[in-house]
């Protein structure tokens, strides 16, 4: 949406939907909101329209402390674009701006520190420092809601220089103190009928870990997305505990300061709200405008926060945008039926890229992977239920007993051969996947789809540029003529779970090599066997 009038649109319609696309700034309260906001809408003289949360907060605006803008859901453009600004939105949405600096990230864009700073600021109205200072905010009053960390430790836990530049920074984007922030979030939960400490508790060590809301837009289907992580759940690193509409996905994670297990439940029913709660969830004011997923993170590390809370999002997909999905793959004479039965159809990303990447060349059942994982793999300093290790780098599984072609690609990911970090170039990542022997451009591409979160797998390079929009070829040619750009990769997964395509197989233009076995999931219920690969 770039034009400020049907911004202004949305803004008086109170749309959801286009939380985190854009935001709104009043210039005679100082504040900026999210479209959705439940206040008063503002005359349109006195509204600034901004890009990011970022670059509002630059231009001296503080953050409404009714609708929470900072804790929207990222804009899904950042995952279409393979431009320069794409990726740098990935790596600062990974913490690569706060663990390298600017001169780290323009090494890994290959750019100019300049020319990322022009670049950013252009599109952006903000630079990557400014970026990730908007990051690190949300962070600190993430950790000042919810644990009750002392705040000098919790600043530099969040990623601040010093408690001075923490001080000034929560006070600008939130008019007030960290105690402040923290004493209104304790008022909140007493009159709610909470106790008085933070959900989950307040050290690194309680049991429960930092309680979250991670917020999605749109509708969204939590079923078909625990069944597929159900099902390819390897033992030792994943598991899935509950019934069918109460389970709880549980996994280690290796982080970059230390490790971690994250749990997300499953919704038992609809979660949205027509008023913003405490702070950390999406509100809506239809039914199906949004919601949130329950997410517990246990970090040995609180730095990792939010490179977790990010790596956990792309898992879950909740940065997708559901409603330009469904308008562009509804008009699809064989998706649309497909589309309107399963609303909310998610393509899941991966915690770990290099991780997955090693589990769709091994193959097999999940058991077999579990095999690497037990051999190769860091046992946890104490075994959480099922979770009992680390997956093993990629530098772990470079030796002779490792089985090919795995130890030919971990080779390749250990000196850099390939790359797939965050905001990686997803065709060179492609390209130089599909050239390792035993890898080839089946798995290639499904990497690409999965671990490198690209949504418009099952393109051919250039071939969605032939002004062809493959209309009357069959289904299965479609996605390589261009006809669901840049959505191929719910695409696919419409057709999996109808049985259309066997599930593993992409749509590309070599002949068809299935990925693994077909899996149809009955309704109300997991899929039968035969399991599929862990990798898938």
């Amino acid at each position: 949406m770039r034009d400020d009038d049907a911004r202004y649109e949305a803004v008086s319609s109170r749309d959801a939907r286009f939380d985190g696309e854009f935001f709104f700034a009043v210039v005679t309260t100082g504040i900026y909101c999210r479209p959705s906001c439940p206040a008063v809408t503002p005359k349109r003289v006195n509204v600034r329209f901004f890009v990011s949360a970022a670059a509002a907060q630059a231009a001296g605006f503080r953050a409404c402390r009714r609708c929470r803008p900072d804790a929207v859901p990222g804009s899904a453009e950042w995952n279409v674009r393979a431009d320069l600004v794409g990726r740098a939105m990935r790596f600062i949405g990974d913490g690569v701006v706060d663990r390298e600096g600017v001169g780290g990230l323009a090494r890994r864009l290959g750019y100019s520190a300049r020319q990322v700073q022009r670049q950013l600021t252009a599109e952006l109205g903000a630079g990557p420092v400014a970026l990730a200072r908007a990051r690190r905010a949300h962070t600190a009053r993430v950790l000042l809601q919810t644990t009750d960390l002392p705040v000098t430790e919790l600043a530099f836990a969040a990623g601040f220089a010093s408690i001075r530049q923490f001080n000034d920074t929560m006070r600008e984007i939130y008019a007030g103190t960290p105690s402040e922030l923290r004493a209104a979030a304790a008022g909140r939960r007493v009159r709610a009928g909470a106790p008085s400490q933070a959900a989950g508790g307040g050290s690194r060590s309680a049991p429960g870990g930092i309680a979250l809301r991670l917020a999605y837009r749109g509708p969204y289907a939590t079923a078909e997305i625990f069944d597929f992580l159900q099902v390819r759940a390897v033992p030792g690193v994943e598991e899935v505990r509950g019934s069918h509409g109460t389970r709880t996905y549980r996994r280690t994670l290796r982080l970059t300061y230390g490790s971690g297990i994250a749990e997300v439940d499953e919704p038992t029913g609809p979660r949205t709200r027509k008023r913003p709660p405490a702070g950390l969830v999406c509100p809506a004011a239809r039914g199906a405008d949004g919601g949130w997923l329950e997410c517990r993170l246990r970090l040995t590390d609180l730095r990792d926060l939010s490179t977790a809370v990010q790596r956990m999002r792309r898992l879950f997909d909740l940065d997708a945008d559901p409603y330009a999905v469904a308008e562009r793959l509804g008009a699809d004479p064989a998706l649309g039926p497909l589309v309107a039965a399963r609303p909310g159809l998610r393509s899941p990303g991966a915690a770990d890229p290099e991780e997955l990447a090693v589990r769709i060349v091994l193959g097999g059942p999940p058991e077999r992977a579990a095999e690497l994982v037990r051999a190769y793999g860091k046992p946890l300093d104490a075994v959480d239920g099922g979770l009992t290790h680390l997956f093993p780098t990629p530098g772990e599984l470079t030796g002779e007993e490792v089985p090919e072609p795995v130890r030919t690609l971990c080779t390749a990911l250990a000196d850099g051969t390939v790359v797939l970090d965050a905001g990686a170039d997803r065709y060179a990542a492609e390209r130089a996947l599909a050239a390792l022997p035993g890898v080839g451009a089946k798995a290639a591409a499904y990497i690409r789809m999965r671990a490198l979160g690209d949504p418009d797998v099952g393109d051919s390079g250039d071939a969605g540029d032939s002004g062809h929009s493959g209309e009357g070829r069959p289904v299965g040619e479609r996605a390589v003529a261009g006809a669901w750009r840049p959505w191929g990769a719910y695409a696919v997964h419409h057709l999996w779970r109808a049985g259309l395509l066997p599930a593993g197989e992409l749509p590309v233009a070599e002949p068809a090599v299935a990925l693994c076995p077909p899996v149809v999931s009955p309704p109300g219920g997991l899929p039968p066997r035969p399991r599929p690969p862990a990798g898938r």
